[in-house]
Protein backbone atom coordinates (compact mmCIF):
# COMPACT_ATOMS: atom_id res chain seq x y z
CA UNK A 1 0.00 0.00 0.00
CA UNK A 2 1.08 3.43 -0.64
CA UNK A 3 0.67 7.04 0.96
CA UNK A 4 -1.45 7.67 -2.89
CA UNK A 5 -4.41 5.35 -2.17
CA UNK A 6 -7.46 6.77 -0.89
CA UNK A 7 -7.49 6.86 2.76
CA UNK A 8 -10.65 5.96 4.83
CA UNK A 9 -12.05 8.39 6.92
CA UNK A 10 -11.95 5.62 9.59
CA UNK A 11 -11.19 1.50 9.41
CA UNK A 12 -10.41 -0.87 11.48
CA UNK A 13 -11.33 -0.90 15.41
CA UNK A 14 -11.97 2.87 15.08
CA UNK A 15 -14.47 2.00 12.75
CA UNK A 16 -15.91 -1.04 14.60
CA UNK A 17 -16.11 1.45 17.69
CA UNK A 18 -17.94 3.59 15.61
CA UNK A 19 -20.72 0.44 14.47
CA UNK A 20 -21.23 -0.40 17.96
CA UNK A 21 -21.35 3.16 19.39
CA UNK A 22 -23.96 4.62 16.48
CA UNK A 23 -27.36 5.58 18.32
CA UNK A 24 -30.56 3.85 15.94
CA UNK A 25 -32.95 4.85 18.12
CA UNK A 26 -34.42 7.33 16.06
CA UNK A 27 -33.88 5.37 12.57
CA UNK A 28 -30.62 3.55 10.98
CA UNK A 29 -27.12 3.53 9.78
CA UNK A 30 -25.22 3.50 7.07
CA UNK A 31 -21.58 3.14 6.42
CA UNK A 32 -19.82 2.33 2.62
CA UNK A 33 -16.83 -0.17 2.89
CA UNK A 34 -16.11 0.25 -0.81
CA UNK A 35 -16.78 -1.30 -4.12
CA UNK A 36 -20.88 -2.41 -3.27
CA UNK A 37 -20.02 -2.92 0.04
CA UNK A 38 -22.42 -1.42 2.86
CA UNK A 39 -23.09 -2.37 6.00
CA UNK A 40 -26.99 -1.16 7.75
CA UNK A 41 -27.03 -1.09 11.22
CA UNK A 42 -31.06 -1.09 12.62
CA UNK A 43 -32.58 -1.80 15.52
CA UNK A 44 -33.07 -5.24 15.58
CA UNK A 45 -29.66 -6.47 13.63
CA UNK A 46 -26.82 -6.07 11.35
CA UNK A 47 -27.13 -6.54 7.27
CA UNK A 48 -24.06 -6.55 5.20
CA UNK A 49 -24.65 -5.94 1.60
CA UNK A 50 -22.09 -7.61 -0.93
CA UNK A 51 -18.42 -7.08 0.83
CA UNK A 52 -15.35 -6.86 -0.74
CA UNK A 53 -12.98 -6.98 2.22
CA UNK A 54 -9.89 -8.38 0.99
CA UNK A 55 -6.92 -8.57 -2.25
CA UNK A 56 -7.95 -11.37 -3.81
CA UNK A 57 -8.71 -9.63 -7.40
CA UNK A 58 -5.70 -7.52 -7.19
CA UNK A 59 -3.51 -10.62 -6.36
CA UNK A 60 -5.02 -12.54 -8.81
CA UNK A 61 -4.71 -10.54 -11.63
CA UNK A 62 -1.18 -9.02 -10.74
CA UNK A 63 0.42 -10.22 -13.75
CA UNK A 64 -1.89 -9.89 -16.28
CA UNK A 65 -3.25 -7.55 -19.16
CA UNK A 66 -6.08 -6.65 -16.51
CA UNK A 67 -4.38 -5.23 -13.45
CA UNK A 68 -7.53 -5.00 -10.38
CA UNK A 69 -4.80 -2.12 -9.58
CA UNK A 70 -6.04 -0.79 -6.13
CA UNK A 71 -7.19 2.90 -5.77
CA UNK A 72 -7.99 2.61 -1.91
CA UNK A 73 -7.24 1.54 1.36
CA UNK A 74 -8.66 -1.57 2.38
CA UNK A 75 -11.33 -0.10 5.05
CA UNK A 76 -11.29 -3.38 7.25
CA UNK A 77 -10.51 -6.72 7.96
CA UNK A 78 -13.52 -8.69 7.48
CA UNK A 79 -12.55 -10.77 10.79
CA UNK A 80 -13.23 -7.40 12.73
CA UNK A 81 -17.09 -7.70 11.89
CA UNK A 82 -18.51 -9.93 14.44
CA UNK A 83 -21.66 -8.09 14.50
CA UNK A 84 -23.23 -9.07 11.78
CA UNK A 85 -26.75 -11.31 11.53
CA UNK A 86 -27.07 -11.46 7.48
CA UNK A 87 -24.98 -10.75 4.53
CA UNK A 88 -25.84 -11.20 1.00
CA UNK A 89 -24.07 -11.68 -2.40
CA UNK A 90 -26.14 -10.67 -5.58
CA UNK A 91 -24.10 -12.46 -8.05
CA UNK A 92 -21.25 -14.56 -8.36
CA UNK A 93 -18.43 -11.97 -9.53
CA UNK A 94 -15.61 -11.94 -7.12
CA UNK A 95 -16.17 -8.63 -5.90
CA UNK A 96 -19.56 -9.72 -4.52
CA UNK A 97 -19.10 -12.87 -4.14
CA UNK A 98 -15.39 -13.62 -2.19
CA UNK A 99 -14.33 -16.07 -0.31
CA UNK A 100 -11.63 -14.06 1.52
CA UNK A 101 -14.38 -11.82 2.47
CA UNK A 102 -17.21 -14.04 3.32
CA UNK A 103 -15.34 -17.25 5.14
CA UNK A 104 -13.45 -15.23 7.96
CA UNK A 105 -16.71 -13.08 8.45
CA UNK A 106 -18.44 -16.77 8.95
CA UNK A 107 -15.48 -17.41 11.34
CA UNK A 108 -16.27 -14.10 13.36
CA UNK A 109 -20.04 -14.30 13.21
CA UNK A 110 -22.37 -16.91 15.34
CA UNK A 111 -25.39 -17.92 13.41
CA UNK A 112 -24.40 -16.08 10.29
CA UNK A 113 -27.03 -15.80 7.40
CA UNK A 114 -25.65 -15.70 4.02
CA UNK A 115 -28.55 -14.84 1.40
CA UNK A 116 -27.04 -15.86 -2.69
CA UNK A 117 -29.53 -16.04 -5.65
CA UNK A 118 -30.51 -19.39 -5.85
CA UNK A 119 -29.42 -20.02 -9.09
CA UNK A 120 -26.03 -19.48 -7.63
CA UNK A 121 -26.19 -21.68 -4.84
CA UNK A 122 -24.01 -24.61 -5.99
CA UNK A 123 -21.47 -22.48 -7.35
CA UNK A 124 -21.46 -20.02 -4.15
CA UNK A 125 -21.36 -23.20 -1.79
CA UNK A 126 -18.05 -24.53 -3.77
CA UNK A 127 -16.57 -21.12 -3.91
CA UNK A 128 -16.89 -20.72 -0.20
CA UNK A 129 -16.17 -24.21 0.80
CA UNK A 130 -19.82 -25.09 2.16
CA UNK A 131 -22.45 -27.05 1.75
CA UNK A 132 -25.14 -25.57 -0.27
CA UNK A 133 -28.22 -26.49 2.31
CA UNK A 134 -25.93 -24.10 4.22
CA UNK A 135 -26.80 -20.90 2.00
CA UNK A 136 -30.28 -19.39 2.01
CA UNK A 137 -31.41 -18.49 -0.98
CA UNK A 138 -33.63 -16.35 -3.09
CA UNK A 139 -35.06 -15.36 -6.23
CA UNK A 140 -36.34 -12.97 -7.93
CA UNK A 141 -39.88 -12.05 -7.27
CA UNK A 142 -39.64 -14.08 -3.94
CA UNK A 143 -39.15 -12.78 -0.08
CA UNK A 144 -37.53 -14.15 3.25
CA UNK A 145 -37.76 -13.15 6.60
CA UNK A 146 -33.80 -13.40 8.12
CA UNK A 147 -34.00 -11.77 11.42
CA UNK A 148 -35.13 -8.51 11.64
CA UNK A 149 -34.81 -8.40 8.10
CA UNK A 150 -37.35 -9.21 5.40
CA UNK A 151 -35.17 -9.48 2.00
CA UNK A 152 -37.33 -8.75 -1.27
CA UNK A 153 -35.36 -10.41 -4.13
CA UNK A 154 -35.77 -8.28 -7.55
CA UNK A 155 -33.94 -8.68 -11.04
CA UNK A 156 -30.65 -6.90 -12.11
CA UNK A 157 -29.24 -6.98 -15.75
CA UNK A 158 -25.43 -7.37 -15.66
CA UNK A 159 -25.65 -6.25 -18.76
CA UNK A 160 -28.48 -8.75 -19.80
CA UNK A 161 -30.98 -10.30 -17.58
CA UNK A 162 -29.51 -13.54 -17.18
CA UNK A 163 -31.72 -16.83 -15.46
CA UNK A 164 -30.46 -20.41 -15.66
CA UNK A 165 -31.88 -23.26 -17.21
CA UNK A 166 -34.87 -23.21 -14.76
CA UNK A 167 -35.38 -19.58 -15.38
CA UNK A 168 -33.83 -18.31 -11.87
CA UNK A 169 -32.47 -14.67 -12.10
CA UNK A 170 -28.09 -15.08 -11.94
CA UNK A 171 -28.23 -11.29 -11.12
CA UNK A 172 -30.53 -10.02 -7.90
CA UNK A 173 -31.18 -6.25 -6.16
CA UNK A 174 -32.65 -6.47 -2.48
CA UNK A 175 -35.02 -4.21 -0.93
CA UNK A 176 -34.68 -4.84 2.83
CA UNK A 177 -37.27 -3.95 5.11
CA UNK A 178 -37.13 -3.53 8.65
CA UNK A 179 -38.14 -1.55 11.67
CA UNK A 180 -37.04 1.73 12.71
CA UNK A 181 -38.15 5.27 14.23
CA UNK A 182 -41.47 4.17 14.78
CA UNK A 183 -42.12 2.73 11.35
CA UNK A 184 -41.57 0.20 8.87
CA UNK A 185 -38.21 1.28 6.70
CA UNK A 186 -37.21 -0.07 2.96
CA UNK A 187 -33.32 -0.22 1.80
CA UNK A 188 -32.42 -0.98 -2.34
CA UNK A 189 -29.45 -2.41 -2.78
CA UNK A 190 -29.14 -3.02 -6.96
CA UNK A 191 -26.48 -4.77 -6.77
CA UNK A 192 -24.87 -4.84 -10.31
CA UNK A 193 -27.08 -3.73 -12.89
CA UNK A 194 -28.28 -1.60 -15.88
CA UNK A 195 -31.73 0.14 -16.16
CA UNK A 196 -34.21 -2.34 -17.65
CA UNK A 197 -38.23 -2.04 -18.50
CA UNK A 198 -39.93 -2.16 -15.45
CA UNK A 199 -37.24 -1.81 -13.47
CA UNK A 200 -38.88 1.29 -11.37
CA UNK A 201 -42.36 -0.60 -10.72
CA UNK A 202 -40.32 -3.47 -9.48
CA UNK A 203 -38.43 -1.88 -7.06
CA UNK A 204 -40.80 1.00 -6.19
CA UNK A 205 -43.70 -1.76 -4.76
CA UNK A 206 -41.87 -0.57 -1.71
CA UNK A 207 -41.04 2.69 0.61
CA UNK A 208 -37.84 3.13 -0.62
CA UNK A 209 -35.85 5.19 2.30
CA UNK A 210 -32.37 4.49 0.83
CA UNK A 211 -31.12 3.77 -2.57
CA UNK A 212 -27.56 2.16 -2.98
CA UNK A 213 -26.54 2.17 -6.44
CA UNK A 214 -23.47 1.58 -8.90
CA UNK A 215 -22.19 4.84 -10.85
CA UNK A 216 -19.34 3.18 -12.88
CA UNK A 217 -21.34 2.57 -16.11
CA UNK A 218 -21.20 0.77 -18.98
CA UNK A 219 -18.13 0.64 -20.81
CA UNK A 220 -17.40 -2.41 -23.02
CA UNK A 221 -13.21 -1.14 -23.05
CA UNK A 222 -12.57 -2.00 -19.96
CA UNK A 223 -13.72 -5.84 -20.62
CA UNK A 224 -16.14 -6.33 -18.01
CA UNK A 225 -19.54 -6.47 -17.48
CA UNK A 226 -21.64 -2.90 -16.40
CA UNK A 227 -23.68 -0.79 -14.21
CA UNK A 228 -25.78 2.64 -14.52
CA UNK A 229 -24.13 5.75 -15.50
CA UNK A 230 -23.63 8.45 -12.77
CA UNK A 231 -26.83 10.22 -14.70
CA UNK A 232 -28.87 6.75 -14.84
CA UNK A 233 -28.51 5.82 -11.09
CA UNK A 234 -29.99 9.81 -10.15
CA UNK A 235 -32.99 9.10 -12.29
CA UNK A 236 -33.83 5.75 -11.20
CA UNK A 237 -33.57 6.92 -7.59
CA UNK A 238 -35.97 9.89 -8.52
CA UNK A 239 -38.16 7.28 -10.22
CA UNK A 240 -38.36 4.92 -6.92
CA UNK A 241 -38.79 7.91 -4.93
CA UNK A 242 -35.90 7.48 -2.97
CA UNK A 243 -35.64 9.29 0.14
CA UNK A 244 -31.79 9.17 -0.36
CA UNK A 245 -29.43 7.65 -2.65
CA UNK A 246 -25.93 6.58 -2.10
CA UNK A 247 -23.51 6.21 -5.28
CA UNK A 248 -21.12 3.03 -5.12
CA UNK A 249 -19.03 1.03 -7.36
CA UNK A 250 -15.92 2.96 -7.70
CA UNK A 251 -13.06 4.21 -6.41
CA UNK A 252 -11.23 0.80 -5.87
CA UNK A 253 -10.22 -0.27 -9.39
CA UNK A 254 -8.27 2.15 -11.72
CA UNK A 255 -9.45 0.43 -14.51
CA UNK A 256 -13.07 0.42 -13.70
CA UNK A 257 -14.12 4.14 -11.75
CA UNK A 258 -15.65 6.96 -12.10
CA UNK A 259 -16.34 10.16 -10.52
CA UNK A 260 -19.27 10.64 -8.75
CA UNK A 261 -19.47 14.39 -10.47
CA UNK A 262 -22.27 13.35 -12.47
CA UNK A 263 -24.17 11.76 -10.39
CA UNK A 264 -24.03 14.95 -8.70
CA UNK A 265 -25.21 16.79 -10.96
CA UNK A 266 -27.84 14.68 -12.43
CA UNK A 267 -29.27 14.26 -8.61
CA UNK A 268 -29.05 18.10 -8.19
CA UNK A 269 -30.83 19.23 -11.56
CA UNK A 270 -34.03 16.41 -10.34
CA UNK A 271 -33.95 17.66 -6.65
CA UNK A 272 -33.21 14.12 -5.85
CA UNK A 273 -31.92 13.74 -2.16
CA UNK A 274 -28.44 12.32 -2.52
CA UNK A 275 -25.12 12.13 -0.29
CA UNK A 276 -21.38 10.87 -1.75
CA UNK A 277 -20.33 8.95 1.53
CA UNK A 278 -16.42 8.70 1.68
CA UNK A 279 -15.15 4.73 2.81
CA UNK A 280 -15.51 4.89 6.61
CA UNK A 281 -18.00 7.18 6.87
CA UNK A 282 -21.07 6.83 8.69
CA UNK A 283 -24.36 8.25 7.47
CA UNK A 284 -27.38 8.30 10.12
CA UNK A 285 -30.81 8.46 8.18
CA UNK A 286 -33.17 9.31 10.58
CA UNK A 287 -36.97 8.77 10.23
CA UNK A 288 -39.74 11.14 10.61
CA UNK A 289 -42.53 8.53 11.85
Amino acid sequence: MTDALIQPVQRSEALVDDMRSADVSQGFCVWWLGQSGFLIKAPGGVLLFDPYLSESLTKKYARTDKPHTRLSELVIEPGLLDMVDVVTSSHNHTDHLDAFTLNPLREACEGLTIVVPEANRAFAADRLGMQSDELTVLDAGKSIEVGAFTLHAVPAAHNELDTDDQGRHKYLGFVAQFDAGGRRCGVYHSGDTLRYEGMAEAVGQWPIDLALLPINGNKPERRVAGNLFGDEAAQLAKDINAGLVLPCHYDLFAFNTETPDLFVQSCESLAQPHRVPKLGERVDIMIES
